[in-house]
């Protein structure tokens, strides 16, 4: 079960680094846009920062709290 659900982590970050780099390529071709006024262009910058933040989503091991470690980086309660 973790080698395919390791798998589908690794198909999702591969797909989304190619996503981030065809919205790059896009928003570096792109003709200059007039300042606040151009819907495409900000719906290009708001893609790439949606993309960005699921890729680091991903690549971040998150915190998950348990009675014993209430904060990261504390150590273990004694009792």
């Amino acid at each position: 079960m973790t080698d395919q659900y390791e798998s589908v982590v690794e198909d999702a970050l591969s797909t989304l680094q190619v996503a981030r780099e065809c919205v790059l390529r896009e928003i570096s071709t792109y003709p200059a846009p007039i300042s606040g006024c151009d819907a495409q262009f900000n719906q290009l910058l708001s893609d790439r920062t949606r993309i960005a933040n699921a890729i680091q989503a991903l690549e971040t091991t998150p915190f998950i709290p348990t009675p014993r470690m209430l904060e990261p980086g504390t150590s273990l309660e004694s009792r």
